[in-house]
């Protein structure tokens, strides 16, 4: 049995379907939702998002937010949130690099410092989604003989 899924940042409506099961980072750990679901309300964890959909599997970086089931509708409200595709591996890489270069600064205070450290962990997540992407990819080509 499926549900709906709505995922919404106050830029856009990221992704809007029918799902069979989505895995959500939460403040209090991974939840599983599947259709019929106790409702629930609850705070995103930035993370990665697990959709799976026909036997398929897809995968979004998110950054903050809620989550709420409830008549089986799956609603996120995320900070930010990015399909494994349209993430520039070069961009994550480089704004990993940055706040790695910040956070070896001997005179950072405390504020940049923990700033430096939510980039360090929002770059790592979507390098690591954009490699799963990338993986699925290669292993969808036929192999050579």
């Amino acid at each position: 049995m499926k549900f709906k899924l709505d995922i919404v940042t106050p830029e856009r409506l990221v992704y809007s379907e029918d799902v069979d099961v989505v895995t959500v980072p939460t403040i209090e750990g991974e939840i599983g939702i599947l259709a019929n679901h106790t409702p629930i309300v609850s705070v995103i964890a930035s993370g990665e998002i697990k959709i799976k959909k026909a036997g398929e599997v897809n995968y979004m970086a998110i950054s903050g937010g809620f989550v709420q089931f409830i008549k089986n509708k799956a609603t996120i409200l995320a900070d930010a949130a990015e399909r494994a595709e349209e993430i520039d591996m070069d961009r994550a890489e480089k704004a990993r690099e940055r706040a790695k270069k910040l956070l070896s600064e001997k005179q950072i205070d405390k504020i940049a410092q923990a700033d430096a450290i939510a980039a360090l962990q929002r770059s790592l997540i979507r390098i690591k989604v954009a490699q799963r992407r990338s993986a699925k990819t290669r292993d969808l080509k036929p192999q050579s003989e």
